[in-house]
């Protein structure tokens, strides 16, 4: 049996596998098929229609995709169905397509209803349960197997090893960051809009298949792990039963342990998500789970919290996670555990923040609200890594559902001018904090150019977009070093930086240069020495400075 895998990317509340992440959809699918398995994503074949040949000589095609929390990308433009369609149209091969977009729907972006996708004339399978599960049942019942089976953790278990082989066709291979599912599923699935609860109650993997899975990944090359694949990272193998269990503090350095015993030198170990819910309740033994995630992991990691809103009105209509003052405790106590600069030239673990717009109960009050509570961590020195700020997709089966998106549509004017006024306003300084001139970044991978720079980013979750004004080689890894901020990116230059060789434009940027000291800097290259560089510049002082940047070859 010969099968092609086609990556449509997904992004979920608690799973990403757009560029340079890739998924555990596609991994699992792998390992539940016998035979040759090729894999591609929806951006090589934009680029080279020829592989719809090699669709055409396998048996099998399996589409995987979906978003249901839209955002925007740098390594990737995630599949929509009509692009899939017009694609599979030529394709001879029987075909399946899977991933959120056919158990939920195909959404667009935030602030549209998403609705059920029904048949489709240009699949054969359109799988309303787990694309893995079935592909799996096609392999043994061909096409009367049920589209909407399920599966649970111990079906994975050698499906995720199995489907490791596929990596070293991922074509940021080997920088890929690998989503690890550690559990699905949700101890509270009330939320209004989320479509994680659609997944039942937490279905935790045990420690020893996921430890299994990185060291088989590990063995092909892998070196950047991610554990997303769960709402609250706190409550895997929690041993209680309500909305908020409490955190397992043995299980979580079980899980830790156990991935840096598989994978000894692995590069990035990061996580996503967790409930501040959860560490606000049990703020002793939360601040214990966070020294376990601390000492395993790598620096510069982000437990995103999905606060959704600062308005206690919303947060009681749409049944939230957490009201402002016990989100505000949660991003107290991750800073005092992980607030320590790191190796990675961020903190060990910072708090990042998620809102939601266009929920039950929203006014113009809750714009002022949020604002307000962003103001506040300024106010008190209090740091996150990054505020994502987004207008609802509601899907079918939720409460928003029913709501619809009539809510996010009226305050599209409002939502815009507020996430501006946020992106001067908060954005940038508390990047200036987090991140301050000076800071020294390693292993930054460029990834595209624009306008004459080069934008790349760390391999990590949720990573700093970095600018450099000058024209790099892509997918070239740098050192580099912090000279501005805008409201969500950074500029650097090259770490070291050869002053006789760098060019006019990465002269310019450098903290107090500009473009007439760099002509000059220019003009009286070549320098010897930090030394000569003092003498000749008009400014001795800034040229003192400017030696914590330049080399001299």
């Amino acid at each position: 049996m010969r099968t092609v895998i086609l990556d449509g990317y997904v992004d979920e509340p608690a799973c990403l596998g757009v560029p340079p992440y890739m998924a555990p959809y596609s991994r699992y699918v792998a390992g539940a098929l016998p035979g040759d398995v090729l894999y591609f994503t929806i951006d090589q074949l934009r680029k080279d229609p020829s592989i719809v040949a090699a669709m055409n000589k396998s048996d099998l095609v399996v589409a995987i995709a979906g978003v249901t929390v839209p955002g925007k990308y740098v390594g990737g433009t995630p599949a929509t169905l009509p692009e899939l369609e017009r694609y599979m149209a030529g394709v001879k091969a029987k075909k399946i397509l899977g991933g959120p977009i056919s158990m939920f729907g195909p959404g667009t972006e935030g602030g549209k209803m998403a609705r059920h996708m029904g048949a489709s004339a240009a699949f054969d399978i359109v799988a309303t349960g787990d694309v893995e599960a079935v592909v799996h049942g096609y392999v043994t019942e061909g096409l009367s197997v049920d589209p909407s089976v399920r599966r649970r953790a111990p079906d994975i278990a050698e499906w995720a090893v199995r489907g490791a082989r596929i990596l070293p066709q991922h074509p940021d291979f080997p920088y890929t960051m690998l989503e690890m599912e550690t559990y699905r599923g949700c101890f509270r699935g009330t939320c209004s809009f989320c479509t994680e609860r659609f997944y039942g109650r937490p279905d935790f993997r045990p420690v020893e298949d996921i430890a299994r899975e990185a060291g088989a990944l590990y063995s092909l090359g892998a070196r950047y792990f991610r554990l997303g694949r769960q709402p609250d990272l706190l409550t895997y193998m929690s041993k209680g039963d309500g909305e908020f269990p409490p955190p397992n503090i043995e299980a979580i350095e079980r899980l830790y342990s156990g991935i840096r015993r598989a994978a000894p030198d692995l590069k990035v170990l990061h996580l996503d998500n967790m409930n501040p819910g959860t560490i606000a309740r049990y703020p002793e033994a939360s601040r214990e789970a966070l020294k376990v995630v601390v000492k395993y992991h790598t620096s510069g990691d982000v437990a995103a919290f999905g606060m959704e809103s600062a308005d206690p009105h919303v947060i009681k209509l749409n049944d939230l996670k957490a009201l402002p003052e016990e989100v505000l405790e949660a991003i107290r106590i991750v800073n005092e555990v992980g607030g320590a600069m790191g190796p990675s030239g961020l903190p060990e673990l910072l708090p990042g923040l998620n809102f939601v717009h266009g929920l039950l109960g929203e006014t113009k009050e809750t714009f002022r609200l949020n604002y307000e509570f962003l103001k506040r961590l300024l106010d008190e020195g209090l740091l996150v890594r990054r505020i994502n700020i987004r207008q609802v997709m509601p899907f079918e089966g939720t409460c928003m559902g029913e709501v619809g998106d009539k809510i996010a549509r009226k305050h599209k004017g409002v939502f815009h001018a507020y996430k501006e006024k946020i992106r001067k306003e908060i954005d940038m300084e508390m990047l200036r904090r987090v991140v301050p001139v000076g800071t020294v970044m390693p292993g930054v991978r460029m990834e595209l150019h624009d306008a004459g720079l080069t934008f790349g980013r760390q391999i990590a979750t949720y990573p700093i977009l970095v600018g450099v004004p000058a024209v790099l080689p892509l997918k070239e890894v740098y050192d580099v070093k912090v000279v501005g901020h805008g409201f969500r990116s950074i500029t650097a230059v090259p770490c070291p930086l050869d002053v006789n060789a760098a060019p006019a434009k990465i002269l310019e940027s450098l903290p107090g240069v500009g473009k007439k000291r760099a002509m000059a800097i220019l003009r009286w290259r070549p320098y010897r020495d930090g030394c000569e560089l003092e003498e000749k510049m008009d400014d001795p002082v800034l040229a003192r400075k400017l030696s914590e940047y330049f080399v001299y070859r």
